[in-house]
């Protein structure tokens, strides 16, 4: 009975761990679709319930104080460090969906899912429409 419990407990301690390994929360690279560089760092987070990504960091050199010039609204001008491009994607499945992306390189806002390929690459798609009118992007994921 004893070895039962205690091999209960590994399982549990084991599934924390892969159940957190697995999460799309954290920081990513990002890339440019063109060139394959190195683009940004990108955090992650949930905030009730909701999915939101932050431009943490800008990789590209000379680029690191750039504004979001062709931005709408609010964002219009400011810092794309520190911008929230990911806003208000739900968890259905394995797949964080019905939220937006903003690509502060045109200014334009897409509808987004993300989800994991596997725990370090992170496929986020942006469409307009319906998914098949979009492009997907591979994020990778960065330790802090």
């Amino acid at each position: 009975m004893k070895k039962l419990v205690a091999y209960c407990i590994v399982l549990l301690f084991a599934g924390i761990q892969t159940g957190q390994a697995q999460s799309v929360t954290g920081r990513w690279k990002t890339f440019d679709d063109e060139t394959g560089a190195a683009k940004s760092i990108v955090e992650i987070y949930e905030k009730n319930d909701k999915l939101y990504g932050k431009v943490v960091e800008i990789l590209e050199k000379g680029k690191e104080d750039k504004t979001c010039e062709k931005c709408k609204g609010s964002k219009k001008d400011k810092p794309i460090k520190g911008l929230v491009i990911i806003e208000g994607l739900s968890k259905n499945d394995d797949t964080w969906e019905g939220g937006t992306i903003l690509d502060p390189k045109n200014g334009k806002e897409y509808k987004c899912h993300i989800n994991l390929e596997n725990k370090d690459k992170l496929k986020v798609r942006g469409y307009i429409g319906f998914s098949l009118l979009g492009r997907t992007q591979y994020w990778t994921r960065v330790e802090k």
